[in-house]
């Protein structure tokens, strides 16, 4: 069983939607759940008390420094400890890109971006002085494989796998695991974009058992967790083996070697950007007859 006993969770945008089902879930599975939102998400408290659990309501705005910093602040004084964040709050903002207001593109990607930034940067070293912590970033299929008009989420939601890669690096040694979720869910962001017999299967109850897992002491990390209606799937980010094109560098030998360049057969994950760098390097080298020792 995946238990998160004595843990304390925090979900931000937990009153409704997603939110409001992962604080719900972890709840049911024994974890002291902040419910944290805009304004205070009674219903979800009343919920979760009523079924036993432990829960607080602290109401933040993820795109103000102090109050997340408050948040923080107010649950180590209560519980001691910070074992979970899940990065949920968003919101939208839909126009074709022509249409659409700087301000509102700004906005977009300060509230997802630039709030889970926050958020992580405000644990951050709690759990590194813990030595454990698990990390839940949100993303979407928006930002993965885009959507049209939604040049701002998607930016955003895609950023969040760059965020990703690096806290996952870094939180390494401390036994900070940082994932992904891609959700696609009926929701009160998306009620008018879904046919009903969609938004039936798409219920945010189908995606919350992969946050469970996401979170869980034996979660992976760096994952790019996709789910929806009950189906959960993996999302990588590989390369190809590429062309070595020696001392023909044009766009007519980039070209002329393109199948090779795009051939998947031998495509590998990468570690870090240095793996990459890494790779490029010692094949120029070696064409030259030496061997690149780093």
């Amino acid at each position: 069983m995946i238990r998160f006993d004595d843990q304390v969770v925090i979900v931000t945008g937990a009153g409704a939607g997603l939110g409001r089902s992962h604080a719900l879930g972890f709840a049911a599975r024994g974890a002291k759940v902040v419910v944290s939102d805009l304004a205070p998400a009674g219903d979800v408290v009343s919920k979760i008390n009523a079924l036993g659990g432990t829960v607080i309501s602290v109401p933040a705005d993820v795109s103000d420094d102090a109050a997340v910093l408050d948040m923080t602040a107010e649950v180590m004084d209560r519980w001691g400890r910070i074992d979970v964040l899940i990065n949920n709050a968003g919101i939208l903002r839909d126009k074709t890109f022509a249409k659409m207001e700087m301000t509102d593109f700004a906005k977009v990607v300060d509230v997802h971006l630039m709030g889970t930034a926050r958020c992580c940067h405000a644990v951050w070293p709690i759990m590194r002085d813990q030595g454990y912590g698990r990390i839940v970033l949100t993303a979407s299929g928006s930002g993965l494989y885009g959507n049209f008009g939604q040049a701002n989420y998607g930016a955003a939601k895609a950023a969040m796998v760059g965020l990703m890669n690096v806290l996952h690096l870094e939180g390494a040694r401390d036994d900070i695991r940082v994932n992904t979720l891609a959700p696609t869910a009926a929701t009160a962001m998306t009620e008018e974009l879904l046919p009903q017999a969609v938004s039936e299967v798409l219920t945010p109850e189908t995606i919350t058992p992969g946050v469970l897992y996401l979170a869980s002491r034996d979660a992976p990390s760096r994952t790019i967790l996709a789910a929806g209606a009950g189906t959960f799937a993996v999302t990588q980010i590989r390369e190809t083996q590429g062309a070595f094109l020696g001392d023909d560098i044009t766009p007519e030998a980039v070209a002329a070697r393109w199948s090779e360049i795009v051939d998947e057969q031998r495509a590998e994950d990468l570690e870090n950007a240095f793996a990459q760098t890494r790779k490029y390097a010692r094949r120029a080298t070696q064409a030259k007859g030496t061997t690149l020792d780093w």
